[in-house]
């Protein structure tokens, strides 16, 4: 018997589009549902699967938006339930609801109809998608996959180790043109974002000498924005940036210094993102002491903030693990900036490379700098006011620390060192990314190093960075003749 074809969200916004349905389509009260448009298909990441749809429910005509699950369920795993974008659902259709709930609720507490359409697909309808929308069960693996095993293992590692040294350049380049931006901002007295600028001709063409470099603040804001932008990970890199620019470093430092602090910056983030409840609107009783406290810490700060706002509508729950909620990173980023301001965190840094000898140990100090421990109200809370069955251990654990260690902390604190003609510290930097074992991988890796037969290097750092390398500037862009191993294979 041939096996069931799987079905996938995007066959079932086929289905919807083409609105291929063997019967009536009905709530579980029985009321009839007529599809008047469709709406857009939202290709994005973020928000309902089709937008500015119109149904008609009953005698009631609804517009606005529709989202599409497998199961009944997925709304709350993908926490739908707490996010603003889909406060305009008026349907909600899912292939399966083994208890046939009749609703599922937005974040404004508004009840959203559901309705399973499992019997009104055909077997032959799911087969044919199925075939058209994942023709290929090889789109995993590189067009070179069992082609390339007679290329020597000499010439894959080298090339491999290449990419990895290429792209650890390339991020330091980003970073040093960053520096030389914040040098700019900083001369002209310049305040991101309230005043638009366009870097001049002659401040590119410029030369930078170290003395240039010598603000400290300059330090403090670019590995600020570097390290948010890192917790952001891919959905939420955006918003995170323009936080760490908005609130930036020279506000943050005007919060004072005490042991309140850390609060202070907690307020101001999770008030200048947009997360903050509304507490002003909100009942005593459903507010914990420390929200209370967060909001009555930003009446007294907000006198002197004078930049943007972030909308909540702008950051992305959708397809995150709760542990990576924008929420947690928020957090966890508020207790590296207080290091930042309090600890001189930097200077931290630069010593352990100045002062550990041994590079394991190095490794090891530099990761456990960014593992960081929830407490208090974080320890059971993924979002504001709801709070969570299963314990959060941390803001930031071991596969992200490495993370951050490789993407931000190795190629900043390498530019530093060029910049000051610290060169022996430099090179050793460049040591520590090339022997640097990270305690996890991703899909991106695991499929290069499956596809090319080195799978024993996948968790190195540098042949994970190389790999990615490999796949995002060849792989993906069809550039097989310009690589180094599919010149082999395909000449």
């Amino acid at each position: 018997m041939e096996p069931e074809p799987k079905l996938y969200e995007k066959y079932l916004h086929e289905i919807w589009k083409r609105q291929s349905f063997t019967g009536q389509l009905n709530t579980y009260k029985n009321e009839p549902i007529r599809t008047i448009d469709i709406g857009t298909h939202n290709l994005s990441d973020a928000g309902p699967d089709f937008k500015h749809s119109r149904v008609q429910i009953g005698s009631l005509t609804y517009v606005g938006d529709i989202e599409i699950d497998l199961d009944y369920t997925d709304w709350k795993k993908h926490g739908h339930n707490i996010d603003s974008k889909y406060n305009k659902v008026i349907l909600h259709i899912t292939l399966t609801n083994r208890f046939k709930q009749h609703y599922v609720f937005t974040k404004a507490g508004r009840k959203v109809p559901t309705i399973s359409i499992s019997e009104l697909i055909e077997d032959t309808e799911i087969e044919r998608i199925s075939k058209k929308t994942h023709p290929n069960n090889n789109n995993n693996k590189l067009k070179c996959f069992d082609l390339n095993d007679d290329t020597s293992y000499k010439i894959k590692k080298n090339f491999i180790i290449n990419l990895g040294i290429e792209r650890f350049k390339k991020k330091s380049t980003k970073i040093y043109s960053r520096a030389k931006e914040l040098v700019f901002i900083n001369e002209l007295k310049l305040k991101e974002p309230v005043i638009k600028y366009e870097l001049t001709e002659q401040f590119n063409n410029r030369t930078f000498s170290h003395e240039d470099f010598n603000n400290r603040n300059i330090w403090k804001q670019l590995f600020y924005e570097l390290i948010f932008e890192a917790l952001g990970y891919s959905k939420n890199k955006s918003p995170m940036l323009k936080l760490a620019r908005y609130a930036d470093i020279n506000f943050m430092q005007s919060l004072g210094e005490d042991d309140d602090l850390l609060t202070r910056i907690e307020s101001s983030l999770f008030k200048i993102s947009g997360l903050l409840p509304d507490v002003e609107n909100t009942s005593d009783g459903e507010l914990t002491e420390y929200e209370r406290g967060l909001f009555g810490n930003w009446q007294k700060i907000k006198e002197i903030y004078d930049s943007k706002y972030l909308n909540e509508t702008q950051w992305n729950f959708l397809n995150h693990r709760p542990q990576n909620f924008p929420t947690i990173r928020i957090a966890g980023g508020a207790r590296l900036l207080r290091d930042l301001l309090e600890n001189n965190l930097i200077t931290k840094i630069i010593k352990k490379f100045e002062e550990i000898r041994n590079d394991k140990v190095l490794i090891n100090s530099l990761r456990s700098i960014f593992i960081i421990k929830t407490d208090n109200y974080w320890s059971d809370h993924y979002v504001f006011s709801k709070p969570s069955k299963i314990k959060i251990k941390y803001f930031i654990g071991a596969s992200r620390a490495d993370e951050i260690v490789i993407n931000v902390v190795l190629p900043f604190i390498s530019v530093y060192f060029d910049i000051f003609g610290k060169q022996v510290l430099s090179k050793r930097v460049l040591k520590i990314y090339q022997m640097y074992t990270q305690k996890s991988d991703n899909k991106i890796v695991r499929q290069v190093a499956e596809s090319i037969g080195l799978e024993g290097y996948k968790k190195r750092t540098i042949f994970s960075q190389g790999m990615i390398e490999l796949f995002r500037n060849y792989c993906s862009k069809n550039k097989c003749l310009e690589c180094e191993i599919g010149k082999i294979v395909f000449n």
